[in-house]
């Protein structure tokens, strides 16, 4: 997902004598974000959002999962529907989506490049 001014920084710890690189992204003052990681489906991010309502863009098609928490999702064309726990929704790439936090909710985003 892309949001609004993110910071991001990147981790690097040892593991077994290996470099890993952990990518850490904050949008929205903190109140979005995500660690990157690599999962057996392609790159993934794993994430937290805070109450409130947020705008994204897609550089690709992205299948956000809805882990804990109700997540309200707007998607191009549609209207507001409600996703919670086990839920979830696929955006189209190259578009802008919304979405809304009533409460905490994590997710896992996974993107087909």
């Amino acid at each position: 997902m892309i949001g609004g001014g993110p910071a991001v920084f990147i981790v690097k710890f040892a593991k077994k004598g290996h470099n890993t690189r952990m990518k850490h992204n904050s949008y929205f003052e903190g109140k979005v974000q995500s660690l990157a990681v690599a999962t057996p489906e392609g790159p993934a991010t794993v994430g937290v959002i805070e109450p409130g309502k947020y705008s994204f863009g897609t550089d690709c098609e992205e299948h956000m999962h809805v882990v804990a928490g109700t997540l309200k999702a707007k998607l191009p064309g549609g209207d507001w529907r409600s996703y919670g726990q086990g839920q979830h929704f696929v955006v189209p790439p190259h578009v802008k989506f919304e979405v809304e936090a009533a409460g905490d909710v994590a997710y896992l985003c996974y993107y087909k490049r």
